[in-house]
């Protein structure tokens, strides 16, 4: 049986930018926490890079979060899905103590928001832009 919880954020919308920043930066903690403790338990996955995924952007009004094996199973993710396999990967693999990066951006009466890894030494790395993103 697959676990799926669902969050339905209503209060996000009403919160300020900073804060909205500082949100989603606490859930994609837990989710590259999740992922943390999969690779501590499946040594045998693929690095991201080497797995064969791709970016794929959902359509717009839909954000599904999801794990490395579900990234591996639909072979592909958008930017807070591999993002987090990345930071994951960089932590438990690497001893990288790297974090992720959130990008704000106002596309016409859309805000939009982007995950990247900011590595240790300070530079951004954009693991949907190696894998595809446009």
């Amino acid at each position: 049986m697959l676990y799926a919880p669902q969050f339905k954020l209503r209060a996000f919308e009403t919160l300020s930018d900073a804060a909205r920043i500082a949100l989603l930066k606490k859930l994609l903690e837990a989710l590259a926490a999740v992922n943390e403790t999969w690779l501590g338990e499946h040594p045998e996955a693929p690095w991201l890079y080497q797995s064969g995924v791709r970016y794929e952007e959902e359509p717009p009004g839909r954000d599904d979060w999801q794990d490395i094996p579900e990234t591996i199973a639909l072979r592909v993710g958008d930017c807070e899905d591999l993002g987090c396999w990345r930071l994951a990967e960089l932590r438990v693999r690497a001893g990288e103590r790297a974090q992720a990066f959130v990008k704000q951006s106002v596309l016409g009466s859309r805000t939009v928001y982007h995950v990247a890894v900011q590595r240790a030494d300070g530079s951004l790395e954009d693991p949907s832009r190696i894998l595809g993103m446009r």
